[in-house]
């Protein structure tokens, strides 16, 4: 009898919840029929990234295979994948998680994310790129730590927050080619020697919020594979298609 009494008043509260904060487009912010939903012009501005696309890093390729970047100089992590093309509504909801402490953003962008959990191993971890002690501490919490929790609970998936650390800090890359910010971010992240025997042996997929070169996730792959794990992917919710020159 107390069970039910308590359901029902759980739902009640929950309704006046709805009516008092109705839920609204992750996008634009117009109210919408469900939490986590885009209204219909942001889901339609939204670009979902699949096949064909390169083998390695995950930009769209008409005939797939491998891109000529990849292929000169191919990078440490097996595959990454993105859910969505970086663009406007893309950019806007990333900014509302890492800037706008949204972070319910996180769950959003994890729903759109999770197909690209498909063929990752049972055991893989889940492992969230890294930030530099400073930077967390200024603005509180990682971004890629959120949507790597969120993956968790709806895949699954084993998460180890801190399975990569920043050994130091890194100038913002914004604005930079692949090749200046592979220099950039070289040698930047390690594999505690307390996580090492964690992941010795198995699958690590990491999980970041928008993928530009890919050098990034370069660098913690080799982390990661210098530390014992067996392969590396990657997971984003979005990636820059063209990517600057360099």
């Amino acid at each position: 009898m107390v069970a039910a009494l308590r359901r029902q008043a759980s739902s009640v509260w929950q309704a006046a919840l709805g009516v008092a904060l109705p839920p609204r487009c992750p996008g634009c912010g117009t109210i919408v029929d469900g939490d986590h939903r885009f209204c219909a012009r942001c889901w339609m501005a939204l670009d979902f990234l699949g096949d064909p696309a390169c083998a390695r890093c995950g930009v769209p390729l008409d005939l797939g295979g491998v891109c000529e970047p990849c292929l000169a100089d191919p990078p440490a992590f097996q595959r990454a994948r993105a859910a969505v093309a970086y663009g406007e509504i893309a950019r806007d909801v990333a900014l509302r998680l890492k800037y706008g402490r949204r972070p319910g953003m996180a769950r959003t962008m994890a729903a759109a994310m999770l197909r690209l959990l498909g063929d990752a191993p049972a055991d893989a971890i889940l492992a969230p790129v890294p930030l530099h002690r400073w930077r967390l501490w200024s603005r509180g919490y990682n971004q890629a730590q959120l949507i790597a929790a969120a993956l968790a609970r709806a895949s699954g998936h084993a998460h180890v927050p801190d399975l990569i650390e920043r050994t130091r800090a890194t100038p913002v890359l914004r604005g930079l080619g692949r090749h200046e910010r592979a220099a950039m971010v070289c040698d930047a992240f390690a594999v505690p020697p307390a996580r090492a025997p964690l992941l010795r042996g198995r699958a690590v997929v990491l999980v970041d919020d928008v993928m530009t070169t890919g050098a990034t996730l370069d660098a913690c792959a080799h982390a990661c594979l210098a530390a014992g794990a067996s392969t590396v992917r990657a997971v984003a919710w979005a990636r820059v298609v063209r990517a600057p020159p360099g």
